[in-house]
């Protein structure tokens, strides 16, 4: 009777630690499950977060990408528009020195006539002084005055470097009348020199 008891005690024991085992089995894998989500979870968290930083990453590199672009984009016009700008200025000091030396080449004749109009110009402004002239047309100068009664109280003085037209002093050095011709053309150049643009570069 003890005997058998003792079989039953040691069957009963062991569906016990049976039970005990597959009750921890069961626990253990509900925890590997659980953790196995979690870790999943944490995974996709971090998966989305790298993506999101990647995201984020190519977008301020295409910002900061576009921004150089546009940097030397603008740096490139500003350089050929100051390119443009320097050619111009260089065609139009040309063009005005082809002028200026156009004038000077002009006829002695013409010369002489525009001489004569510009002493009597100055003859009604200055009473008595000194005309300067070129070493070109000091000579007429000279001449002119000789012949003319109302420049009796001009003399020609010393050439000047001017391409024409004649620079008129008082004689108490007081008052300076420029009728060069360069003083002229620059007069004509600054009113004109939209209108010559316009022409040259359009």
């Amino acid at each position: 009777m003890e005997r058998t008891m003792g079989l039953e005690g040691s069957r009963g024991l062991e569906a016990v630690i049976k039970e005990i085992r597959e009750k921890g089995r069961r626990e253990a894998e509900a925890i590997r499950a659980e953790t196995r989500a979690e870790v999943e979870e944490i995974l996709q968290d971090a998966q989305n977060r790298a993506a999101e930083i990647k995201m984020a990453a190519e977008a301020e590199a295409d910002r900061a990408a576009t921004h150089i672009i546009n940097q030397e984009v603008s740096a490139a016009n500003l350089v050929v528009k100051r390119q443009v700008l320097n050619a111009q200025k260089t065609l139009l000091d040309q063009v005005y020195s082809a002028s200026l030396a156009a004038v000077g080449d002009l006829p002695a004749e013409f010369h002489r006539e525009a001489l004569t109009e510009l002493l009597k110009k100055v003859a009604g402004e200055i009473e008595e002084g000194v005309v300067h002239a070129n070493a070109r047309d000091t000579p007429i100068i000279k001449e002119i005055i000789s012949r003319e009664k109302t420049l009796s109280g001009y003399s020609a003085g010393a050439p000047v470097e001017i391409p024409g037209g004649i620079i008129a002093e008082s004689t108490d050095g007081e008052l300076m009348i420029d009728y060069s011709y360069r003083t002229f053309l620059d007069e004509v150049w600054e009113s004109g020199l939209k209108n010559a643009s316009d022409i040259l570069f359009t």
